[in-house]
C-alpha cells in the first residue's frame, strides 16, 4: 500500500513530507515500492496510530450513570459495582461493550487499546476465559490491536493467578498483562501471585496508583503511602506501568524515575471527576516514559484519546510546566507503546508496525493554523481521522469503519442493556 498526496508525516522523532509505504503481508512499514493499493491522504497530517495505554472497555456499557459524576472516588466505586451486579457481566455483554469501545477508538485514530479488565462476576476460570475471549473476538473482528490486562479488584489471589496464566494460552494472538486495581483493593498476596505469573510468562505488570481512594485507603489500612507499599511488594520495577498518579509528590517522582517505572496519564478521567491533576511534565523531565490513556467510560465517557491529549496539554501548566503539542503526541504514541513493551508501535519507521492515522487539516477548523502538527491538538477538539490503518490493513476509510457497521454495534449493546 502506498499513501500519497501532499502529506506531512509526523512522529515523535521526525517530521517530513513524502510517500508512506507499508507491506500488506508483513504489516510493517517498508522502503520498498508498492503498487497494489493507493490510499489518498492529500492535505493530511499522518501520525502513528494512537496507543490507548489505559482503558476499561467494559465501562463503555456504563456511561453517565446517575451518581457517578462529581463524587468522591469511594462513592463512585460503589455505584459502579452495584451497576455491574445489577446488570450481570456475561461474555455477550463484555463482547458488545468491547465492540463499542474499540469501534469508537478506531474511528478516533486509536489503533491499540490496553483493556484493564477488573470485573469478573463468573464463578470459575473458564468463565473468565469466556469473558476475555469475547473481548479478543471483538478486537479481531474490528481489526484493532488489543492488549488484555488480567486485572483484579479484590479477587482471590490464587484464582487471579490461575486465570492470568490460562489467558496466556487461551489468547495466543493477544498480548496479555497482569494488573491489580491498586493497593486500595488488592492484598500483598494478590500482587505477589500475579507477579509470579508475570515472571513465568514474561508479562508486563500494570496497576493504578496514587488515585484519590488509593491514597486514602493506604493511609487508613497500612499507615503508608501507596508507593511505599508497591516498593515493598516488588512493584516498582522497569516492567511495571503505573496509571493515574494524581497524588504523587516531588520525592515520589524521583522514586518512580529511579525505579525505571513507566506511567500512564488519564486526564479525561481524573480532571472532570475532580480527582486531581497528575504532574506528568515533572515525570517526563525526570526521565520517566509517559503514556496516555482514556480510562473507562464510567468516568471519562469517551474513548477519544486525541481529545484527552489536548486536555493534557491544556492543564499541564497547572501541574508544573507547559508542554508542547508534539510532546503530548509522543505520549499518545511512542510513550504509551514503551509502557506496553511494544517498540514496534507508536512510530513511523521502516520495520515498525504499519499502524497510522491520516488527519485532514484542510478544513475551516485548521484555516489560519501556522503549525498543522500542533493544530491537531489546539484546533478542532472533536477531530476525527479520515483514514486509519492497522498492520497495513485499512480499518477506517473516509471516516467510516471498513470492518463493521458501527450503527449495528451500538444497537447490539443497547439491546443487551
Amino acid at each position: 500500500m502506498r499513501v500519497v498526496g501532499a502529506v506531512r508525516l509526523w512522529d515523535a522523532f521526525s517530521e517530513r513530507t513524502g510517500v508512506l509505504t507499508c507491506d500488506p503481508v508483513t504489516g510493517v512499514f517498508s522502503d520498498a515500492v508498492a503498487d497494489d493499493e493507493v490510499l489518498d491522504a492529500d492535505g493530511c497530517v499522518i501520525t502513528p496510530g494512537l496507543v490507548n495505554a489505559h482503558h476499561h472497555l467494559l465501562q463503555s456499557a456504563f456511561r453517565t450513570l446517575p451518581g457517578t459524576r462529581g463524587v468522591p472516588m469511594r462513592e463512585w466505586l460503589g455505584v459502579m459495582g452495584a451497576a455491574y451486579r445489577r446488570t450481570g457481566i456475561t461474555p455477550e455483554l463484555a463482547g458488545a461493550a468491547a465492540s463499542v469501545g474499540l469501534a469508537e477508538s478506531l474511528l478516533r485514530g486509536v489503533t491499540t487499546v490496553a483493556d484493564h479488565q477488573l470485573t469478573w462476576l463468573g464463578s470459575s476460570v473458564s468463565a473468565d476465559l469466556e469473558v476475555a475471549g469475547a473481548v479478543a473476538s471483538a478486537a479481531r473482528a474490528l481489526g484493532a490491536r488489543l492488549v488484555f490486562v488480567r486485572g483484579s479488584a479484590g479477587d482471590d489471589p490464587a484464582r487471579a493467578a490461575e486465570s492470568a496464566a490460562a489467558l496466556v494460552t487461551a489468547l495466543p494472538d493477544v498480548q496479555v498483562a497482569v494488573g491489580p486495581a491498586g493497593v486500595h483493593s488488592d492484598s500483598k498476596e494478590t500482587f505477589a501471585a500475579l507477579a509470579e505469573v508475570a515472571t513465568e510468562y514474561g508479562l508486563r505488570r500494570r496497576t493504578q496508583a496514587n488515585e484519590q481512594v488509593d491514597v486514602e485507603i493506604a493511609e487508613e489500612r497500612y499507615g503508608r503511602r501507596p508507593l511505599d507499599l508497591l516498593e515493598e511488594w516488588g512493584w516498582l520495577a522497569p516492567d511495571v506501568t503505573l496509571a493515574h498518579l494524581c497524588g504523587i509528590t516531588g520525592p515520589e517522582v524521583r522514586r518512580v524515575a529511579d525505579a525505571g517505572v513507566s506511567v500512564t496519564h488519564a486526564p479525561g478521567c481524573d480532571l472532570p471527576m475532580g480527582w486531581g491533576v497528575a504532574p506528568m511534565a515533572a515525570l517526563a523531565d525526570a526521565g520517566v516514559a509517559v503514556g496516555l490513556g482514556t480510562s473507562g467510560g464510567g468516568s471519562n465517557d469517551a474513548g477519544h484519546l486525541l481529545a484527552d491529549a489536548r486536555l493534557a496539554m491544556q492543564v499541564a501548566p497547572l501541574a508544573g510546566r507547559a508542554v508542547a503539542a508534539r510532546e503530548v503526541l509522543s505520549w499518545a504514541t511512542a510513550g504509551s507503546a514503551a509502557g506496553l513493551g511494544r517498540a514496534e508501535l507508536g512510530s513511523l519507521a521502516v520495520g515498525a508496525a504499519a499502524d497510522f492515522a491520516c488527519w485532514d487539516v484542510g478544513g475551516v477548523a485548521d484555516a489560519g493554523v501556522a503549525d498543522p502538527v500542533a493544530g491537531l491538538l489546539w484546533a478542532d477538539p472533536g477531530r476525527r481521522p479520515r483514514h486509519v490503518v492497522v498492520g497495513g490493513r485499512v480499518v477506517v476509510r473516509d471516516y467510516r469503519l471498513v470492518t463493521a457497521d458501527d450503527v449495528e454495534i451500538a444497537r447490539n449493546l443497547r439491546r443487551l442493556l
